[in-house]
Order: C-alpha cells, then sequence, then structure tokens
C-alpha cells in the first residue's frame, strides 16, 4: 500500500512530518528586499551571512556554499585531501559525508559508533590510522557534539586536520564553545529540516586564512580575481555560490537560531520523560548540549524485525519518521569494498533506530499524538 493511501485511512489530522522549516513573516520580507536589489547572486547579502555566522560561531571566518555537500567537498580540497589518501569517519551519517571525500579520489575508513549516542567512538579511531591517513571527519549525529577533544589529541599526535560534519549541529555547545570553533573546519548545512535554513545552502566555518582562501576559491570555479577587467584560474573549481536570496533568508533565521535551539530541546526533554524505560533515548554526554536536529530512538532489540511495521503503523497515524542511517559502505557504490559486520554497533543502530518528530512549532498536542500512538503500537508488538 502506498502512502498516499495510508494517509487516507485516517485524515482528521495533518500528517505530522519528522522535521520541518520555521519560516516567519521577517523571513519572507527579508527575502522580497533582496528580491528588489539589483544582487540576487555574488551581492552584499552572502557576506552578510558570512559574517554572521562567523561571529556567532565565534570564528574568523565563515565561506557559503550552495548546500551542505558542497560545503564538505570543500573543505576535503581545502585540506589537501588527494587521490589514494584515506580520511577516517563514522558509518552511522548521510552519504555525502563519504562521497565528498571519494569526489577527491580519497578511500574512506569507518570507525565503528557508540551505540548510546550514535557518535563515532573515539576509542575505535586509532586502530583506522595508517601513513595515508590525511582527515578524520567526525559527524556530530542528531545535534550532539563528538568528543572532540580526544580526537583533536589524536589528530595532533599523527597530524591530521579534522574536519567537523557538524551539519546536524549548529547551535550546540561543546564544553561551553559553540560548535565551529574547535575543529580546523567545521562544515553546516541549511537545508529546510536544520538548525536554520536558507532553502539550500551550507558552509564551512574556521580559523585558519589559508583554509579560508582556498574555499573562496574553490566554490568560484577556482578563479582569483586580478582587477576590474582580468582574472587568473589557477586549478579548476565549481561553481558552488550560495545566493543572495537564500543568504538574506539565512541572516533572518539566524537571528532566531537560538530560540529555536530552545524550543528543541523543550520537545526533547518532553520525549525524554515521556519515553524513558519504553525505547532507547540519546544520552547526553557531559560538558555539551545539542541542537536537538532529530530525535532517534532505538526500539526494543525484539522489536528491531518489526522496524518496517512500526514505521509504516505510524505513517498511517500521520506520523512522519525517518531511519538516520544505513551504514554507509551498505550502499551498492561502497559495499564491494566493505564487509558486512565492519562495525557492529552502526549496524545494530541501523536494525533498532526510528526518528520521531522534531522541530520547533510542533505542537504539543501533536507530540502528545505521538508518544501516545508509539506506546500503543509497541504495546500491541509486545504482546
Amino acid at each position: 500500500m502506498d502512502n498516499a493511501r495510508k494517509l487516507k485511512r485516517n485524515n482528521k489530522r495533518k500528517l505530522i512530518p519528522y522535521g520541518r522549516q520555521s519560516i516567519e513573516r521577517d523571513d519572507i520580507e527579508a527575502v522580497i528586499k533582496t528580491l528588489k536589489t539589483n544582487w540576487l547572486t555574488q551581492g552584499p547579502k552572502v557576506i552578510e551571512f558570512e559574517e554572521e555566522l562567523a561571529k556567532y560561531c565565534g570564528t574568523k571566518y565563515a565561506v557559503a556554499f550552495a548546500n551542505g555537500t558542497a560545503a564538505l567537498h570543500g573543505a576535503y580540497y581545502a585540506a589537501g585531501l588527494q587521490k589514494d589518501d584515506e580520511f577516517i569517519t563514522t558509518p552511522n551519517t548521510f552519504v555525502a559525508t563519504v562521497n565528498a571525500g571519494v569526489f577527491l579520489g580519497a578511500i574512506p575508513r569507518f570507525a565503528d559508533i557508540e551505540l548510546n549516542t550514535g557518535n563515532i567512538d573515539v576509542k575505535l579511531i586509532e586502530k583506522q590510522i595508517t601513513k595515508k591517513t590525511k582527515l578524520i571527519v567526525p559527524v556530530d549525529y542528531a545535534g550532539q557534539p563528538c568528543d572532540l577533544d580526544e580526537i583533536i589529541k589524536l589528530a595532533k599526535k599523527n597530524d591530521i586536520t579534522i574536519i567537523e560534519d557538524a551539519c546536524h549541529a549548529l547551535g550546540a555547545k561543546y564544553k561551553n564553545k559553540k560548535i565551529g570553533s574547535v575543529a580546523d573546519m567545521t562544515v553546516f548545512s541549511f537545508h529546510p529540516v536544520k538548525s536554520i535554513t536558507t532553502g539550500e545552502g551550507g558552509s564551512v566555518v574556521t580559523n585558519n586564512k589559508e583554509f579560508y582562501e582556498k574555499l573562496k576559491k574553490f566554490r568560484t570555479h577556482g578563479i582569483t580575481k586580478s582587477d576590474q577587467w582580468t582574472y587568473e584560474m589557477t586549478e579548476p573549481g565549481l561553481n558552488y555560490r550560495l545566493s543572495d536570496i537564500h543568504a538574506s533568508l539565512g541572516v533572518s533565521q539566524l537571528k532566531k537560531i537560538d530560540k529555536f535551539i530552545k524550543k528543541r530541546s523543550k520537545i526533547a526533554k518532553q520525549y525524554n520523560q515521556e519515553l524513558k524505560g519504553i525505547v532507547g533515548i540519546p544520552k547526553m554526554r557531559s560538558g555539551r548540549t545539542s541542537s536537538w536536529h532529530l530525535y532517534p530512538i532505538l526500539l526494543p532489540k525484539k522489536l528491531a524485525k518489526n522496524k518496517e511495521e512500526i514505521l509504516n503503523e505510524l505513517l498511517e497515524n500521520n506520523i512522519g519518521s525517518q531511519v538516520h542511517y544505513m551504514p554507509a559502505y551498505w550502499y551498492d557504490f561502497y559495499k564491494k569494498n566493505y564487509q558486512k559486520g565492519l562495525c557492529p554497533n552502526a549496524e545494530e543502530f541501523y536494525s533498532r533506530e526510528i526518528s520521531i518528530p522534531i522541530y520547533p512549532n510542533l505542537a504539543w498536542s501533536d507530540q502528545a499524538h505521538v508518544v501516545s500512538t508509539l506506546k500503543k503500537i509497541l504495546n500491541n508488538k509486545l504482546k
């Protein structure tokens, strides 16, 4: 049965998505104002957005990109990742984290995750380091920062660059430091389900001027401007620019990010209270706060086999949910080079994980519906 037919069974309540943007009148007015100017792209709003983002994160530089994947690609390029180099990352991530390195001919190596956070297990990273390792790319899964201090120690010991994939984590903190100010480079996404949105968009923040200059060049065809009439290209880049239209939305959204994160945190706290002891809930490590991009739950082990049924029953009750993520090395493109069983925690996590609705404007009544429906479904399965 397709999704549309399932939803007809319960059409009294609108679909509650697992995540969505929060667009208000001031956001719309900001975009309209830009549309009335002479600059739709390569103009002042992009610069303003970059400056405000760097200020928010506590970094010297921010470079805006067309999307998070482009930002990852740019960061890997700026770090000097090349053909046959290796980079270490988590299998519990959207495939862009891995693909961006493969674009440059590099080879991914995977370290398993912590089952109770979904984040990369720092104790397992060192086992993956070789003479070819150029990067460590931790992912702040669901918005909770990884063990960055330990990763930094490993990186310094082995002369490795850290690129933090914080596409889930804008607005999170690690030991009272804003995410973005800790790693060598930090990548954000501004997709509609993220902390803020530009429609599509991404960025890299850094304190390293050399990285900054390489990032700017890479996103604009590799071109460096010489004077008003001529320009030079030392090596080819791509057109990964963010437009002023998108940036104007980003400037407006960024003013409200702390409000958005506060609302997400309240929703997560309510889920924690309601679902503790029923499903596995996210474990928060000390010294960090989450941006709560996702609220992932782990089904009881005995219900892992029923996961698809549970997802379908949630949908039949007009509750959107999602799965984050199938281990990256299970995809057809990668599985010829990696064996199942490589990262057992990531594989178990995938077998049990469901992401349930969380976004700033989620109504308490809708959250209550999610909780009561989930409890009912699980109780029926456990009988």
